[in-house]
């Protein structure tokens, strides 16, 4: 143990309430930080993990068709030549969609892909009749893209793969029109009044978002055709990807490879995801109080310190110390708070954390944008550094002036009571 450290914890313990009052600050800092990322963190992942369970990682939706103009060469010559113009125009759906599927998949971050006709609907039943969207698939290829499975709460899906007239809905949609599993319902297609399509309910599910829980209505592809007159290609593709993060990579390279439009999940709900990140960074900012009022309890405490101990300083100086000894002195007494207040509370934001995780959220949990009855946690390593990093600032800065101050003092100064 070095000498500066030794004497540096002998005026830290010399003021043990001020100590105290600055290490309990940096403790709920560093807690409270890490407990306020963890839940905002945990909620979106649902978030994103509902959104890419419904309507997958990437969508390859309509041909790009690149435009091309003549141009003559010049004034007076009959010749022109064709060039490229940089709009882009584009065709409605996938019509090889085969082709694509199959050129998708051979992409290596690729799990799925799943062809889908959509198009809206009128769902008519003897209660009352709702708008929705009919998505047309085929029930094997879109459970690798997608959680339909797990968001079933009602019913057999798997009727949907082998009866033509089985529908899913949605939760929402089954309560507004009064029906339930073994309920039947009739489709129709805008603009084709009196041809509908009667179709029984086989399974219901729920995600959680009441915009998807109220529209999507699921058939098999080739009914889907026939509600929607569609007799060929598909609405999009949906891909689901190993790696969720690699979206925009992976969409910009299936863009200029399949010259059809591919959309990455992150341009789709970038409203959201920019929500997400402000409610982020404005905990953060409300938090970090505590860790501020540590730095100001730290600066007032060594000033103090300075104020008292100007004699053990001369008596240091006198000693051979010098000004970088006395500033290093000043100096470990912050570092000790600060590893104890990051260590304590590191552990007081784990074992909050854990605590929250097990809540269950009043009034039976959050519905609307996603579904869950207990408050959603992310355990990230990264949240922890973010925390000690902003104590480890606050605290260092506000403490470097007392430090210095105590460094400027000179003996004599301080012998003859003019030390400033």
């Amino acid at each position: 143990m070095s000498p500066n450290f030794r004497i540096a914890y002998r005026f830290l313990t010399a003021k043990k309430r001020a100590m105290t009052m600055s290490l309990a600050c940096t403790v709920l800092g560093v807690g409270l930080f890490v407990v306020t990322q963890a839940t905002t963190s945990g909620f979106e992942e649902v978030f994103i993990k509902t959104l890419l369970g419904t309507n997958g990682a990437i969508r390859i939706e309509d041909e790009i068709q690149d435009t091309m103009r003549a141009m003559k060469i010049s004034e007076d010559s009959p010749f022109s030549i064709s060039t490229r113009d940089e709009g882009r125009k584009y065709r409605e759906g996938v019509e090889e969609y085969h082709l694509i599927v199959d050129a998708v998949k051979n992409f290596g971050n690729v799990s799925g892909a799943s062809p889908v006709v959509r198009g809206n609907i009128l769902v008519l039943s003897s209660f009352k009749n709702e708008s929705a969207q009919l998505f047309g698939i085929d029930l094997d290829e879109h459970l690798k893209v997608s959680d339909l499975r797990t968001q079933v709460v009602e019913g057999q899906l798997d009727e949907l793969g082998h009866s033509p007239n089985a529908v899913v809905i949605g939760r929402v949609l089954a309560d507004r029109l009064g029906l339930g599993v073994g309920g039947f319902i009739l489709l129709q297609a805008p603009g084709q009044v009196g041809f509908t399509h009667r179709y029984r309910i086989c399974a219901i599910f729920e995600t959680g978002v009441r915009d998807i829980d109220k529209a999507n209505v699921y058939v098999q592809i080739s009914e889907a055709r026939a509600v929607l007159k569609k007799p060929t290609g598909v609405t999009y593709i949906q891909v689901n990807l190993k790696d969720k993060d690699r979206a925009p990579q992976d969409a910009q390279r299936m863009e200029d490879v399949l010259r059809h439009s591919a959309r990455p999940w992150q341009e789709r709900e970038k409203s959201w995801l920019s929500a997400f990140s402000a409610l982020k960074i404005t905990s953060a900012i409300t938090v970090s109080v505590f860790t501020l009022i540590a730095g100001l309890a730290m600066f007032n405490t060594l000033a103090m310190i300075v104020l008292e101990k100007t004699k053990d300083i001369a008596i240091l100086r006198s000693m051979g110390y010098e000004r970088v000894d006395i500033t290093r002195i000043f100096l470990w007494q912050a570092v000790i708070v600060l590893l104890v207040g990051i260590i304590v509370g590191s552990a007081f934001g784990a074992a909050t954390i854990f605590a929250v995780s097990k809540m269950p959220l009043p009034h039976g949990g959050i519905t609307g944008i996603f579904a869950t009855k207990y408050f959603q946690v992310a355990w990230n390593p990264w949240h922890f550094v973010q925390a000690a990093s902003t104590a480890i600032v606050t605290v260092m800065v506000a403490s470097l002036i007392p430090a210095r101050r105590a460094a400027r003092l000179e003996p004599g100064d301080i012998v003859r009571g003019t030390a400033q």
